[in-house]
């Protein structure tokens, strides 16, 4: 798929306020096709559900996106997507999208999209930048799947630009820089992707996590043939997948998920019903 000849750009602001004991979703602004669908409560009050819609299905050449999420002190959001995100090839043009994340003392949110595709001369660009305050956590991962392998397509020509980084109360707790090219030597070498299509990231941040919960964590494997690691740095908690299934990165990541949340939470794990469909 080429271009499209009318680029989208398109913006989503949500914020997420804690009244009276119920996370609320009280403000969405949005422009151009990017939008969120009504705020659901699956597990009771203390946490807005939400799921983030692009219609057009995919990101072509010249798109912009952004998606800017605000919690205030002591709300509680869970964010998805309703399937896999797609990168659409481009005869030049750059896509991006920026994601902005504020979240205020003691709040918690949860980013957990599902897999993005990106199909084989793409020019994508991401960039992911949280912001937390006082006790707040952010969770979030990225499943990304270079070239559609399912049809045996590889990532053989094109670019990926990812860029995270995350500070808490102005401090840099994380950041990371990643250039993928379908030239790129890195996507076999094993200091790299290791031949693999799929490569996926998980962080949790902002709150102490102790070795026990470490190694409780390193007790979950992804499936037979594929890999993964686990680093605890100061208040953040890293783990990466390298594979060829986003479904099997998908289910490690829920898995860790399971694990994480009561710990750090204090609730218990409560899938959104999008991923059961």
């Amino acid at each position: 798929m080429e271009i499209a000849e009318t680029a989208w750009q398109a913006r989503l602001a949500l914020e997420y306020t804690l009244q009276a004991g119920r996370s609320t979703l009280t403000r969405r602004e949005h422009s151009g096709p990017l939008v969120v669908q009504k705020a659901l409560y699956p597990e009771g009050d203390a946490v807005c559900h939400s799921i983030v819609v692009h219609p057009p299905g995919g990101i072509a050449g010249g798109d912009a996106l952004a998606l800017e999420l605000r919690l205030g002190a002591g709300a509680a959001a869970l964010l998805t997507t309703p399937g896999a995100g797609k990168w659409y090839r481009s005869a030049g043009p750059k896509a991006s999208l920026a994601q902005r994340f504020d979240v205020e003392r003691g709040a918690v949110l949860e980013w957990l999209p599902q897999p993005m595709i990106v199909y084989d001369a793409a020019q994508a660009e991401t960039r992911t930048d949280v912001r937390l305050q006082e006790n707040a956590l952010y969770m979030g991962w990225e499943i990304t799947c270079m070239g559609r392998s399912a049809s045996g397509e590889r990532f053989d020509s094109g670019e990926l630009r990812q860029r995270t980084e995350i500070r808490q109360q102005g401090r840099r707790l994380w950041s990371e820089y990643a250039r993928l090219a379908g030239d790129d030597a890195m996507l076999a070498a094993n200091a790299g992707l290791a031949g693999c299509s799929v490569s996926a990231i998980l962080i949790a941040a902002g709150r102490d996590i102790d070795k026990a919960l470490l190694e409780q964590c390193r007790s979950l494997a992804p499936e037979p043939g594929e890999r993964a690691g686990l680093t605890l740095l100061p208040r953040v908690l890293l783990a990466r997948y390298l594979g060829h299934s986003s479904e099997a990165a998908m289910h490690y990541f829920i898995a860790l998920w399971r694990v994480l949340r009561p710990a750090l939470t204090g609730r218990g794990a409560v899938p959104p019903r999008i991923w059961a469909t």
